[in-house]
């Protein structure tokens, strides 16, 4: 399947192009290191909203402290302040907070109901800091973060059974399409799939973007960035570089890329292999 065959290239795509055949851009870094700096405790992460929020029949005490996307909700000033701290220190490309807002993520917190607006909003949010910073000079670019989910569909979370999985591919197609649905709708400018440690996630994710265009009669740019997990240089679930590339290209990304997993030093050589090979 590959729907977004016929659909041309869009016109923000071409733009980023135009602007990366010039310049390098600068993408932002972490959003998660950012929040620890405000000290935030349980009350300010369940915010007026939330106060009384709790695991269904009592199931067991719920704490919501580390569930960063909801503070999109609750606590939206403090998300716009760490973009535009960002924007202000040059991004040209900002992530919204989304990491973890899919409903396998939030099933954790019994919150997957939220996840639609938890991605609109975080948009929302982005789109308005972009703008306000955006010149004609340095346009800025919102990008949608489609984070792995906290299960992997490659590996067995049990070491006596090989074979067992507690996610399908379906699962995560499912819920990839919300988040898209949600981001795209909040005004993303790209979908970035990132944190990469599970390429059957990441192909998951492709394929609800992919279905995401058919469903909107156009596409958006795609970033994808894995992560290499130890020096062996492979990923989580076993690719080298190399493989992670071959089993994502054809979803065609405007950039393919690593995170910071090992360091710079460390993660120089596996740069450098992608760069050799990557189309784009």
């Amino acid at each position: 399947m590959n729907p977004q065959a016929n659909l041309p290239t869009c016109e923000t795509e071409q733009r980023l192009r135009e602007v990366l055949a010039k310049r390098i851009m600068i993408l932002d870094g972490a959003m998660g290191t950012m929040i620890q700096q405000y000290k935030l405790g349980e009350d300010e992460y369940r915010g007026e909203r939330f106060a009384k929020f709790v695991a269904p029949k009592g199931e067991r005490e719920l704490f919501l402290k580390g569930n960063n996307e909801l503070l999109t909700l609750t606590q939206p000033q403090i998300i716009r302040e760490i973009h535009e701290q960002y924007l202000e220190a040059g991004a040209d490309i900002i992530e919204t907070n989304t990491f973890g807002a899919t409903s396998i993520a939030q099933d954790d917190y019994y919150m997957s109901h939220l996840v639609y607006e938890m991605n609109l909003e975080a948009a929302k949010l982005a789109r308005e800091a972009c703008d306000k910073y955006s010149t004609p000079d340095k346009p800025r670019f919102v990008a949608g973060a489609f984070g792995p989910t906290p299960k992997t569909a490659s590996i067995s979370p049990d070491v006596n059974d090989p074979a067992a999985r507690n996610v399908s591919f379906d699962q995560l197609v499912e819920a990839y399409l919300e988040q898209a649905r949600g981001l795209a709708a909040g005004g993303v400018d790209i979908f970035m799939v990132e944190t990469v440690f599970d390429t059957l996630n990441c192909k998951a994710a492709l394929f609800a973007i992919e279905s995401f265009f058919e469903e909107s009669g156009r596409r958006w740019p795609i970033m994808i960035s894995g992560t290499v997990t130890d020096a062996s240089g492979r990923i989580l679930s076993g690719q080298t570089v190399t493989a992670f590339w071959h089993s994502v290209r054809h979803a065609r990304p405007l950039t393919i890329g690593l995170n910071c997993a090992l360091g710079a030093a460390l993660m120089r050589p596996y740069a450098e292999e992608l760069s050799r090979i990557a189309e784009t």
